[in-house]
C-alpha cells in the first residue's frame, strides 16, 4: 500500500472515529454512526445494523424494585424446627415485580384469549381448579360457583392455580403484551388493577419455566422485526425467584438513610415493629395484612371487624410496603420459580440466588418413593402467608413447598421482569 493512500485510509478512520464520540462516550440509546472499535458505519451495506433504541417503557403492572446487598433468611423465631432459610448476605440485582398479585379480573381474560386463540385443549389446562375451595366440614360451596367468576370478586387474587398454570400465564402475558406494543399499543393503561399506572422510577429472561417463551410475543414492526438485539419487545414476565420475592418483601428501602451503607434495620415483616397491628394515627390497631388472627378467628367480631376479611380481600386492600407492593404479608401465598431443597441456604451463589431443576442435592437422596419424605424435583417454593395462616408465616423468611401440580384456596402468585440494560 503506498503511503500517501494509508494516510488518506487512516484520516478516514479517525474522521468515523471521531463522530462516534461526538457530544461524548458511545451509550446504548446513542452508540454513533460507526464503530468505536473498527470505525466501519453502522446500517451500511458492510456495516452491522443498529437499530434506534429508546429506553423500554415499565411493562404493565410492574413497579421497580431497587437491589442491593440484603440478609436473606428468617427474622422470626423458627417454630416449625426446619432450619431451612439460615441468614446468609446476597447481593440481588434491581427488577421488576407487579404491584399485586394477579387476580380473578386477569385471569378471566386469559382465559379469554386462551380459548379465541388456542385449543380447546388449553383452554381446559388453563382453568383454574375451584373446587379447591371445597371442605367436607364447610359451607364453601358457593365460592367454587361464584368466587372466580362474579363480578364483585374481580380484584380478589386468583386461587385454585398450580405453579405449572402460573408459568403459563407468564408465558402468555409476555406474548401479548408484546403483540399490543407492536400493534403501536401502550404498555400502560388508564384502568385500575394490573394496568393501573405508576410513576417510573427505572428502566425495564426468563428463570426456568417460562423460557419457552423467550420470544413469543415478538411480532415485525416495519423495521427489522421484533428481536432481542432491536430492543422492540420487552423481556419475558416470569415468576419471582425466591430470593427475589424475600428481597422485594423485606422492602428495607424504606429502613436505609442516603449515604448510610451499612443496613442498620430488619424487619420481621414487610412493615416496621414487631406487631400486624398499624401502630399509628386513625388507623391505629387495624392489622396491617389478611390472616388468620388465632383458633376459628379470621376477621374479628361484627361491629368491629378488624382485618374484614374472612377469606381473600382484594389485591389493593392493605398499605403498600416501601417499594410499592400490596399484599407481600397476608392474603394469598405466592408461588416463586425455586424447586424446594430445605438447605437451600448452603448451596448457592451470593449474586442472585436461584435453586433451579437438577442441580445438586440430588431427588434421590429424599426417599419419596418409600414415603419417607414429600421432595422432588417437581415441588416448588411458595411464600408470604395466606388469609388461612396465623402470623408466623407473614414474615419473608418463611417458605413452604407444594406439587407444582397441585391448587389450593390460599396460594396465588404475581409476575416479575429482568431489569434490561441498566443497574439502576
Amino acid at each position: 500500500m503506498k503511503f500517501p493512500n494509508y494516510l488518506g485510509l487512516l484520516a478516514a478512520g479517525s474522521l468515523a472515529l471521531a463522530s462516534c464520540n461526538k457530544g461524548g462516550t458511545p451509550t446504548a440509546t446513542s452508540p454513533g454512526k460507526a464503530s468505536s472499535t473498527t470505525g466501519i458505519e453502522y446500517n451500511t451495506d458492510e456495516g452491522m445494523k443498529v437499530s434506534d433504541f429508546k429506553k423500554i417503557p415499565t411493562g404493565p403492572g410492574l413497579v421497580y424494585i431497587e437491589g442491593g446487598r440484603t440478609v436473606l433468611g428468617s427474622q422470626e423465631e423458627d417454630v416449625t424446627n426446619t432450619h431451612d432459610n439460615i441468614e446468609r448476605t446476597v447481593t440481588i440485582a434491581s427488577f421488576y415485580m407487579d404491584e399485586a398479585e394477579v387476580a380473578n379480573i386477569h385471569w378471566l381474560e386469559y382465559l379469554h384469549y386462551m380459548r379465541k386463540d388456542s385449543s380447546e385443549e388449553k383452554y381446559k389446562a388453563a382453568l383454574p381448579d375451584t373446587t379447591v375451595w371445597s371442605r367436607d366440614l364447610s359451607f364453601n360451596d358457593p365460592y367454587v360457583t361464584y368466587y372466580l367468576r362474579y363480578p364483585g370478586f374481580r380484584y380478589f387474587p386468583v386461587v385454585g392455580v398450580n405453579w405449572l398454570q402460573a408459568d403459563g400465564f407468564c408465558a402468555w402475558r409476555t406474548a401479548k403484551v408484546n403483540e399490543n406494543l407492536a400493534k403501536g399499543g401502550s404498555s400502560k393503561s388508564s384502568g385500575g388493577g394490573l394496568f393501573k399506572k405508576k410513576k417510573k422510577k427505572g428502566d425495564t429472561g426468563t428463570a426456568e419455566g417460562g423460557a419457552a417463551a423467550a420470544n413469543a410475543g415478538a411480532l415485525a414492526d416495519g423495521k427489522g422485526g421484533a428481536s432481542i438485539e432491536n430492543g422492540n419487545s420487552l423481556p419475558n414476565y416470569r415468576l419471582p425467584t425466591e430470593a427475589e420475592w424475600e428481597y422485594a418483601a423485606q422492602a428495607l428501602v424504606g429502613t436505609q438513610e442516603v449515604g448510610n451503607e451499612n443496613q442498620e434495620e430488619k424487619r420481621i415483616y414487610p412493615w416496621d415493629g414487631r406487631s400486624t397491628r398499624n401502630p399509628y394515627g386513625k388507623e391505629q390497631g387495624k392489622f396491617l395484612a389478611n390472616f388468620k388472627r388465632g383458633r376459628g378467628d379470621y376477621a374479628g367480631i361484627a361491629g368491629s371487624l378488624n382485618d374484614g376479611a374472612m377469606i381473600t380481600s382484594g389485591v389493593y386492600d392493605y398499605a403498600p410496603n416501601d417499594y410499592g407492593l400490596y399484599n407481600m404479608a397476608g392474603n394469598v401465598n405466592e408461588w416463586v420459580q425455586d424447586v424446594y431443597r430445605p438447605l437451600s441456604y448452603q448451596d448457592v451463589e451470593d449474586l442472585n440466588p436461584f435453586r433451579r431443576n437438577g442441580v445438586g442435592d440430588d431427588a434421590s437422596k429424599y426417599d419419596k418413593k418409600g414415603y419417607q419424605s414429600l421432595i422432588d424435583d417437581h415441588v416448588r417454593v411458595y411464600k408470604g402467608g395466606s388469609w388461612r395462616d396465623v402470623a408466623y408465616y407473614l414474615s419473608p423468611g418463611t417458605r413452604r413447598f407444594m406439587a407444582e401440580d397441585s391448587a389450593t384456596s390460599t396460594i396465588g402468585f404475581r409476575c416479575a421482569m429482568i431489569n434490561a440494560g441498566t443497574n439502576k
